[in-house]
């Protein structure tokens, strides 16, 4: 029961700070391109290979692992914004934002890995 409400308050407040993060970004920087979604998305890959990477241990690792990042990053989103950009024929944003999500969402959650293994 105490891994369910660990998960649930971090998601609640992944949630708001997505909500926060993402309004503000789209204020902001108001484009076709999504940075907003391309911020949690980094961010998140970043947090979550450090804090893996660290090993604090279970509780914290459902809290702000599976509850606070499952909530704050947003793969739906992602693949949504995709398949508009591809309907909408922007083919350059498409693939720019297709490269730097995969590969600095990769090359981030490594870094994060390491810098967390490191700590």
């Amino acid at each position: 029961m105490i891994s369910l409400l660990l998960v649930v308050i971090g998601g609640f407040f992944g949630a708001i700070s997505r909500f926060g993060a993402s309004g503000w970004i789209k204020r902001k920087y108001p484009s076709r391109f999504p940075y907003a979604t391309l911020f949690v998305n980094l961010t998140g890959s970043f947090l979550l290979g450090l804090l893996l990477g660290a090993h604090p241990g279970s509780s914290w690792e459902l809290l702000f692992g599976t509850g606070f990042l499952g909530a704050f990053t947003t793969f739906s989103t992602f693949k949504l914004e995709n398949i508009q950009l591809h309907a909408e024929r922007h083919w350059k944003l498409l693939v720019l934002y297709l490269g730097i999500s995969y590969t600095f969402g990769i090359l981030l959650a490594f870094l994060g890995l390491k810098i967390g293994s490191a700590l």
